[in-house]
This record gives structure tokens, sequence and C-alpha cells, in this order.
């Protein structure tokens, strides 16, 4: 009888093991950026999440690469096609095996529009407004992150324009 039971008690353990070593749920959020602004979009469903605001995105699919994973939830959930770009901050627990990772997005081509019911309004924040609106608990996680992004942004568009502007023939010494 005890051999039975360590036969019982080791299937519970690889079991357990089998699910530890499972790769989390992967949720992708798009940090679309133009300029000196992200865009921020409200839920309209599920009614657990209506009226809180996110970063745009959804679960990635079995065999699905993360960065397609955002084009197609962009794509369906906004009309808009994306470039993706580098990770925004670190992943955030959602709970269970579930785990939000945020990425840099620029609009390819569209004008974003929410298309799929899942969201009802759309919005573009600049860092100071970043506040203005309710953000979901895994969002605002992020935030830090994509204001540190967005100052980042609009100074190497300042510079940018520096270097411009001195490079003008009326500016030659």
């Amino acid at each position: 009888m005890p051999a039975r039971r360590i036969r019982a008690g080791a299937g519970v353990l690889l079991g357990i093991a089998t699910l530890l070593a499972r790769e989390p749920l992967v949720v992708v959020a798009g940090v679309v950026v133009d300029a000196d602004r992200v865009l921020a979009a409200r839920r309209a469903a599920p009614s657990a999440h209506a009226g809180g605001w996110e970063f745009p995105g959804g679960k990635v699919e079995p065999g699905e690469e993360e960065d397609a994973a955002l084009v197609r939830e962009l794509r369906e959930e906004l009309g808009i096609t994306v470039r993706v770009g580098e990770r925004v901050g670190p992943d955030v627990d959602l709970g269970g095996s579930a785990v939000l990772r945020c990425r840099v997005a620029t609009v390819r081509s569209g004008t974003p529009t929410p298309q799929a019911g899942d969201h009802d309004r759309i919005r573009w924040l600049k860092g100071e407004e970043l506040t203005e609106v309710d953000w979901l608990p895994a969002d605002l996680a992020v935030l830090p992150d994509v204001r540190a992004l967005l100052a980042a942004t609009a100074t190497a568009a300042e510079n940018r324009a520096e270097r411009a502007h001195d490079d003008r023939p009326d500016n030659a010494g």
C-alpha cells in the first residue's frame, strides 16, 4: 500500500511541475505613440472592465508570435496597421499564469476607430494628461514607463528640430 501512495504522490508532483513549466498566457498591449502623445482606449466589454482605460491589445494565440498578435489585435480592435517597436516596462502580472507585455507601436495606415465592440472611445493623451483617465490596474502599472517614453520622444524631437535649425544656410557663421 505505501508504494501506491508514493506513485500517486509522484503523479501529482509531475502534474504540478508540468503546470508550473507552462509558458504564461501573454496579453500584448500597444503603446501607440504619435509624436508626444499616446493612444488610450476605453473598454466597453467585458462588464468587469467597462469604463476603464487601457493600452489596446489582446491575447497571443497558441503558436502566434507576440508582434503578430499585436498587429492582429490593433487591426481588429481599431482598424489600424502598426509597426511594432521595443518593449515598454516589465511584464505585469494579471493573475493566474497571465502577464501583460506592452510594446511601442506606430500607426502605418488607418485612423484609430473602435471596431470590434471591445472599446467605445479612444483618446490621444500627452504625458501630462495620462492621469486624466481611469486606467485599468494592469495598464496603470506601466504608466511611469510610458511617461518616460513620451519624455524621451519629446526630447529627441526637440534635438532633431534644433539640428535642423542649426543646419539651415541662414544660420551659417
